[in-house]
Formats: structure tokens, sequence, C-alpha cells
């Protein structure tokens, strides 16, 4: 009897998982979609903006990561309510939860950034010196790793699209990294300030929007753990 009504819970929490990486994945879709229109956006923005020095580079980063922020946090909000569930649901505390502290080293590695770049002499014109863009470049790069270990431990919750999106990020801020390390000592690296907007657009405008069309056009996929 026991071992029934073990089996039974077990199928219940099974099924329960598979209900929310359907639910999950729904709501990525407008999310990711959203989100790297933004990136794009903000990239597009950036370069005509002329937004070259480190300060205000990395300033601007931060304030567009705000700003997607909210937009995802709206949309959150919108799809509960049409859902007829509470936002702050323990689903969703679970999934904040588990991307916090990825999130967090992001922002903290952001601001160290910022401050030491706030030390350096400002150059005229400010569209940034050689070092201050591979700087910008390295930190492009520790970006898209604490962003793609906090997709991942979200796609615990979710569905294993997501931790494999989140090991592309992973992957493509480490192969930034080898590749800033091997050119640089190298001295072949040539960067030009705008070159760290649309690295930043491609990896959180253009990967993010490319795969908020594929969760569109896919529908549902296998829950697979």
């Amino acid at each position: 009897m026991q071992e029934q009504n073990w089996a039974a819970e077990n199928l219940q929490v099974i099924r329960t998982l598979m209900e929310r990486a359907a639910l999950y994945r729904r709501a990525l879709a407008p999310i990711m979609t959203y989100v790297g229109l933004i990136g794009l956006a903000a990239a597009l923005a950036g370069i005509v903006l002329q937004i070259g020095s480190a300060s205000a580079f990395i300033g601007y980063w931060l304030c567009v990561a705000a700003v997607a922020l909210a937009v995802v946090l709206l949309l959150s909000r919108r799809q509960a309510l049409k859902s007829h569930e509470p936002f702050w649901s323990p689903p969703a505390r679970r999934v904040a939860r588990a991307m916090l502290p990825s999130l967090t080293a992001g922002l903290l590695i952001g601001l160290w950034f910022l401050v030491l770049s706030m030390k350096k002499p400002v150059p005229t014109p400010a569209i940034g010196m050689a070092d201050d863009r591979v700087e910008l470049v390295a930190l492009a790069a520790l970006w898209a790793i604490f962003y793609g270990c906090a997709l991942h431990a979200a796609g615990f919750f979710a569905s294993r699209g997501l931790r494999m999106f989140g090991w592309f990020f992973v992957a493509a801020g480490i192969g930034i990294l080898f590749w800033l390390s091997l050119t640089h000592r190298a001295d072949k690296l040539t960067v030009l300030w705008h070159h760290c907007h649309w690295l930043m657009g491609i990896l959180f405008g253009l990967s993010q929007l490319a795969y908020g069309i594929y969760l569109f056009l896919t529908g549902e996929e296998p829950n697979e753990s």
C-alpha cells in the first residue's frame, strides 16, 4: 500500500513538472523575443549615440539590463494574470532563487569594472582607449558566462532547451576570453569601440531573439530531464 502511494506521489510530481515545463516554455517565447529586441535596439542606439568610453559603456548596458529586467517582470505579471495565477508563486520564487547568484555576480563584476574605469582619464574624443576596449570585450564575455549560468539554473525548472541555451552563453563567453587572450598576447587585436556594442547586441540581442522565435515556431517540445 505504501509503495502504491509512493508511486502515485512520484507520478503526480512528474506530471506537475511536465506541465510547468510546458507553461514556462510558452512564457519564455515572448520574454526572449522582447529581451532580444531590446538588446539589438540598445546596441544600435549605443553606436548611434557614440557611447564609447568604458564608464559610459558599462553604465549604459547596466541600465539596459535594468530595463530588460523590468520588461521581463511586466510580461511575467501579465502572463500570470492571464492564467489566473499568482505572480510571485512558489515556482516563480524557485526560478528567481536559482538565477539570483549568477545574476548578482554579473552585476557586481559590472560595477567593479565601472569603478575601475571611472578612475582612468577620459580620452578625447571620448570613444575609448585600446586597453579599455579590450576590457569591455572581456566584460561582455564574463557577462555572457554568468548569464548562461543563470539560464542553466532556471532550466532545471523549465526545459532542457533552456539549459542548452545557457550552455551556449557559457561556451561563447569562454571562447571570447580564449580568443582575446591569444590575439591580445600576439598584438594582433584590433577592437573599435562600436565592436563592443555589436558584441553585446549579438550575445544578448540576436541570440535571444532567435531563441524566442524558435520557441514560437516549434511549440511544445518533449520534456526531458
